[in-house]
């Protein structure tokens, strides 16, 4: 599928392996996922904008990310991409997510490295980024071909937040909470500090929230082809 990579799936042990994480990150414990797709990047405003025929986006750029867009908004954009391709996207489950930005779920502390002298160049984040977001695959992928899985902007997931939801996680792919108030961001930003791009830093804002820092990437479960 065009612009998708596949994920083999497997289990990993999801969570602060580093032990430098807050408390909405332990305790960690083994998740298991299935096969699935993932965008190789985040949604660009020129794809957005195909779909939509509109770019919400505050850095305009047609190989950008798009941002600006809400976890609601991004609903109505795979809506109509699923109405128009006949497919079944949707955003990736926290737990897919991290385990794909960890390189399948290694202990990786950033998508794709754990040294911090090396962030920059996997990421986009306050050090490099001028104050920006930058065009997608300009940055090193991670060891499964993802590209700014670690900063540019924030991902939307699929799950609502629970800060103890670790706590009574199924071991097979969950999908967080029934119910919640607010949604999950992964992966950090180009405002980010460090700490923030870590592969398990959690982030979480309404559902309507839109900011120039948040953005997406899509799903598909190998199932759904």
């Amino acid at each position: 599928i065009q612009g998708m990579v596949f994920i083999k799936g497997g289990c990993y042990d999801m969570g602060d392996t580093f032990g430098d994480g807050d408390a909405s990150e332990k305790p960690v414990h083994n998740v298991c996922v299935d096969d699935f797709y993932l965008g190789e990047t985040e949604v660009t405003q020129a794809k957005w904008e195909e779909i939509m025929g509109s770019n919400p986006s505050y850095f305009k750029g047609s190989d950008h990310p798009v941002e600006r867009v809400s976890w609601d908004d991004v609903q109505g954009f795979i809506r109509r991409l699923n109405q128009k391709t006949g497919l079944s996207f949707r955003l990736p489950t926290e737990a897919e997510w991290e385990y794909a930005a960890r390189s399948g779920g290694k202990r990786e502390k950033y998508a794709g490295t754990s040294n911090d002298a090396e962030l920059g160049e996997y990421a986009w984040y306050w050090s490099n980024s001028g104050g920006k977001t930058h065009p997608v695959k300009q940055k090193r992928p991670n060891g499964l071909g993802l590209y700014d899985m670690t900063g540019n902007v924030w991902e939307w997931v699929s799950d609502w937040y629970d800060n103890d939801y670790y706590k009574q996680s199924p071991k097979d792919n969950p999908k967080g909470p029934a119910s919640g108030k607010d949604r999950l961001l992964r992966g950090g930003s180009w405002v980010s500090f460090p700490w923030n791009v870590r592969a398990a830093d959690r982030n979480w804002a309404g559902p309507g929230g839109r900011t120039d820092y948040y953005g997406f990437r899509l799903a598909l479960s190998s199932s759904a082809r």
